[in-house]
């Protein structure tokens, strides 16, 4: 499942590459650490989009206000 999770996000990368990079990721952060990491991740993704529809709602009341 993971395999096809980030097949789909880096295109056409084969499973050999896929399995390098994760081994590498292990290496560097520890078996401990990657899942911190992906919270930490979708925390600041969720916050982005957040923001982003806050940005639109401001725009949509100032054009509301002309």
């Amino acid at each position: 499942m993971i395999n096809t999770i980030l097949l789909g996000i880096l295109g056409g990368m084969g499973g050999s590459e896929t399995l390098l990079i994760i081994l590498a990721l292990l290496l560097f952060f520890g078996g401990k650490r990657i899942p911190e990491l992906a919270k930490g991740l979708g925390r600041g993704i969720k916050e982005f989009k957040d923001a982003s529809k806050g940005v639109g709602e401001d725009e949509n009341k100032i054009e509301e206000k002309k």
